[in-house]
């Protein structure tokens, strides 16, 4: 009894391993469906939803087996794009599948590796495509394997990725060297694809443009956080170590940052992208590092892949189950009701009449329960991602417009400077003038000082007159004294003498009476006395002689003395009057040098601060110069490097556009000339000559690969003349703009060797035009016209020759001979109608009109035509030479 109640037990779970089977089967025969029809050898992009059914499968078998199990038999050697379109399905499935598969992938790694060489060595349009993305599938193995904690679709926050750092400096070098790595692959990948595509809408729009460029999408996405991990890493590593250390770093930041700027602009112009993928825009230059506030600046770039309504499935594709059961077991769930087992019929149900299925459908409708809240919850966290997104949508246009704004106020900066500018030359003129008026003040300056050195000199004179008259003065007082004492002298000598006089007087009366007789002393007396009288008078005559002298000497030197007084009293009004002219006059020659230095100091500031800006506007002028130089030497190099592009070996031009293209260069180096010219006489304003330079190493490039081009059509000699002059001209535009980025070399640039070698490519292209463009088209009808009628002259004459040949033969011959000739003579006749019927008919098509005449400007037809018509001619000919060969 036990055993019978424990058969449904059995049934059931030989029914469970059925339905796994069966369900399992199903998933394989959906995987290989999805990958057959994903990767093929068509030159179409991968359809979303084979890519996605992919995806979906490694997160139902937790991994990528079945992927590489049915990948590996795809013959990836024999076609480049099969191997394209496997890179591109890898790359999806790395990026959005479950977190095993890159553990399933890294299994298969020098698989990649050695599809990349093979692919490398080989000239394939696709093939160097396919090593480049090996390369980088590889670079993104490599390194998501060494840091697990990052995933494979590279949205890690900021703590995770600072957690990755880790506080080392040294690992937090090395892992921004790593991300380098990555950026470059990634970059070099869409660079290749974008050089071989021409970036029109045209092309773009075709499946061929569109297989190459469905892979960019995850090249973009996987872009846009590493720039931001880059920008993190390098904001930490220059508040750790110092700025030196750092510079190769930030070089090859900024060769990335306008690598992927350039990348994001050329792929956000293409029609393919707009419906596809909503690309971030980089700010207009990178951060900067050595200032630790610019971090709070940066925003970090978010790509947008907008929400499509499900495509239109194929009939034989089925849908993807969402819920892991299968259909055979929901099918047998919902048929067994309907048909009972017939051991049921026999023993009846087990356990009562309760079934087992029942319990299986209860737990289903449980699981089913579960995951419907299951969906509900992430259609809300869906939702909430996608609002959390329009946030920051919204944020980041609100962020463009502060860019716009801060554009704006950059562009009302520069209008503020060039008005500044030119305020700074308007003080100049002034200043100038001022420096002029400076110089007249200066000249004032020193006439004032040296009339003030005749002022001084002269009032050294006459201080020394006026000490000159003060000892005059002191001497003539010196003498009045001199003479008042000498008068004083003789009254008193006058007086002893009148005394003595009298002393002897009386002495002589005393001897007289007493000794002499009385006429003696008489005598005595009177001879006494005369001689007293006479000395009296001598006496008396010298001092009024010397009176008489010293009072005309007192006279004269009184006159002198007052004349000597008033001259003094002149001299000093006079020289009074001096010192106060010279004191106003030194006071205003002060405050005038005062000003004057006052003046000169401000205009000397201004000067240097005009000198400065004046400086500072040459640099910009020269830096903006070598960046123009430098791009024209990437365009002309890119333009020589396609000469030996394999993939540039089945590109054509004709001669006709070849010359056109030389002729416009040509004239842009007389352009270049003048702007040149311009710089080197006013080295402030640059803008001729870099719209020169730009519009030179455009129209140069575009001569080297038409010149390329066209010699691959043209003759030997001629195509090897035509490659070495596109390779001299290359050379010798890059090294003219070599000259011009050098301060040192950039008077002697000249450009003329360049016009001689572009003269030359145009000579090779006008040598390589056919030869019946020379004929100018008024005269080619005529020539034509010219042509058949002598041809058909002569076919008539050939005619006529033949029947009388035929007459003679008629009369001469019969039987089967006669017959011979006469089918050959019917032939060439029919030969000479069909040639005049079928080259008018041909000449007429060809030109599109009813005559020849109006279509003489149709030159390849009319080409096309005697071409034909000639060799016509030649088979008339040669039956003509058959059949006078017979009659001989």
């Amino acid at each position: 009894m036990n055993s019978i109640r424990q058969v449904p037990t059995r049934v059931k779970s030989r029914r469970t391993e059925a339905n796994l089977g069966a369900e399992r089967e199903h998933f394989d025969k959906q995987q290989l469906s999805s990958i057959s029809k994903a990767i093929t050898s068509t030159e179409t992009p991968v359809k979303e939803k084979h890519a996605r059914r992919i995806i979906l499968g490694t997160h139902r078998e937790k991994g990528a087996f079945t992927f590489w199990s049915y990948a590996l038999g795809f013959p990836l050697a024999s076609s480049s794009i099969l191997s394209w379109k496997f890179c591109h399905v890898l790359h999806k499935v790395l990026r959005d599948g479950h977190k095993n598969v890159l553990q399933d992938c890294m299994r298969h790694h020098s698989s990649l590796v050695e599809i990349g060489q093979l692919w490398s060595n080989l000239h394939d349009r696709y093939g160097q495509l396919v090593a480049l993305y090996t390369k980088l599938l590889c670079t993104k193995m490599e390194f998501h394997v060494k840091h697990l904690e990052i995933p494979p679709s590279l949205e890690a926050s900021d703590e995770l990725l600072e957690r990755t750092a880790g506080t080392d400096i040294n690992n937090v070098f090395q892992l921004t060297v790593e991300v380098f790595d990555y950026m470059d692959s990634e970059l070099r990948l869409a660079e290749t694809v974008i050089r071989q595509l021409n970036t029109s809408i045209a092309v773009s729009s075709l499946t061929s443009g569109q297989c190459r460029l469905a892979p960019l999408i995850q090249v973009i996405q996987d872009c846009s956080p590493l720039y931001h991990f880059t920008v993190k890493l390098l904001f930490k590593l220059h508040a750790c170590l110092p700025a030196d250390t750092l510079q190769g770093h930030r070089e090859r930041f900024h060769d990335q940052f306008h690598s992927l700027k350039t990348f994001f602009n050329k792929a956000r112009d293409m029609m393919y992208f707009k419906r596809l993928i909503q690309i971030p825009r980089l700010p207009d230059s990178p951060p900067n590092f050595l200032h630790a506030a610019s971090l709070a600046k940066h925003v970090k770039p978010v790509v947008v892949i907008p929400d499509e309504d499900e495509p239109e499935q194929d009939d034989d594709d089925d849908p993807e189950p969402l819920i892991e059961v299968s259909d055979t077991s929901a099918s047998s769930l919902r048929t067994q009701p309907q048909q009972p087992d017939i051991f049921d019929q026999t023993f009846g149900p087990p356990n009562g009449g309760f079934d087992e299925r029942d319990l299986q459908i209860e737990s289903l409708k449980q699981d089913l329960e579960l995951l419907r809240a299951e969906l509900e919850r992430v259609k809300a966290e869906a939702q909430r991602y996608i609002t959390q997104l329009k946030s920051q949508i919204n944020s980041l246009e609100a962020e463009l417009e502060e860019q716009r704004a801060q554009k704006q106020r950059a562009l009302v900066e520069n209008e503020q400077l060039r008005m500044e500018l030119e305020a700074t030359r308007r003080r100049n003129a002034e200043h100038e003038g001022l420096q002029t008026t400076f110089f007249e003040a200066e000249k004032k300056a020193q006439a004032t000082e040296q009339r003030y050195n005749k002022l001084k000199e002269k009032h050294t004179e006459l201080v020394a007159s006026h000490a000159e008259l003060l000892r005059k003065s002191a001497d003539t007082v010196k003498m009045l004294s001199a003479t008042q004492q000498t008068q004083e002298e003789v009254e008193r000598t006058k007086l002893q003498l009148s005394f003595e006089v009298d002393r002897i007087k009386q002495e002589a009366d005393i001897k007289v009476g007493g000794v002499l007789p009385s006429h003696i002393s008489g005598w005595a007396f009177l001879l006494t006395l005369a001689a007293i009288c006479l000395l009296w008078l001598l006496l008396s005559l010298s001092f009024c002689q010397t009176s008489e002298q010293m009072k005309s000497s007192m006279t004269a030197l009184q006159a002198e003395k007052e004349r000597v007084m008033r001259s003094v009293s002149e001299k000093e009004a006079e020289l009074s009057s001096l010192r106060q002219a010279a004191q106003v006059q030194q006071s205003s020659l002060q405050q005038e040098r005062d000003r004057n230095s006052r003046e000169l100091g401000e205009l000397q500031g201004k000067l240097r601060e005009k000198e400065q800006l004046k400086q500072k506007l040459l640099e910009e002028q020269f830096v903006l110069l070598q960046g123009t130089v430098a791009e024209a030497e990437k365009i002309i190099q890119d333009a020589v490097a396609k000469l030996d592009d394999p993939l540039h070996i089945r590109c054509t031009s004709s001669p006709d556009y070849l010359v056109s293209r030389a002729e416009a260069a040509l004239s842009s180096i007389e352009n270049v000339k003048k702007g040149h010219a311009d710089y080197l006489s006013n080295m402030g304003d640059a803008g001729a000559l870099l719209r020169a330079l730009t519009q030179f190493s455009h129209l140069a490039a575009d001569t080297i690969i038409n010149g390329s081009a066209t010699a691959h059509m043209a003759p030997t000699d001629h195509a090897d003349r035509l490659t070495d002059n596109c390779r001299s001209c290359a050379t010798q535009s890059i090294k003219y703009l070599s000259d011009l980025k050098s301060k040192i070399t950039l008077q002697r640039a000249d450009p003329a060797s360049i016009r001689i070698i572009i003269q030359k490519i145009l000579n090779l292209g006008q040598e390589l035009r056919p030869k019946g463009m020379d004929v100018r088209q008024e005269e080619l009808g005529d020539l034509v016209d010219r042509e058949m009628a002598a041809t058909s002259a002569a076919i008539e004459e050939a005619v006529r020759r033949i029947d009388e040949m035929m007459n003679q033969t008629r009369k001469d011959t019969t039987g089967v001979k006669l017959e011979v000739n006469e089918r050959l003579l019917t032939v060439i006749v029919l030969c000479q109608k069909l040639s005049l019927d079928r080259g008018t008919h041909l000449c007429c098509q060809g030109c599109g009109m009813g005559s020849h005449r109006d279509g003489v400007s149709c030159h390849y037809w009319t080409r096309q035509f005697m071409f034909l018509y000639t060799v016509v001619l030649n088979v008339f000919y040669i039956l003509t030479m058959v059949v006078s060969m017979c009659y001989k």
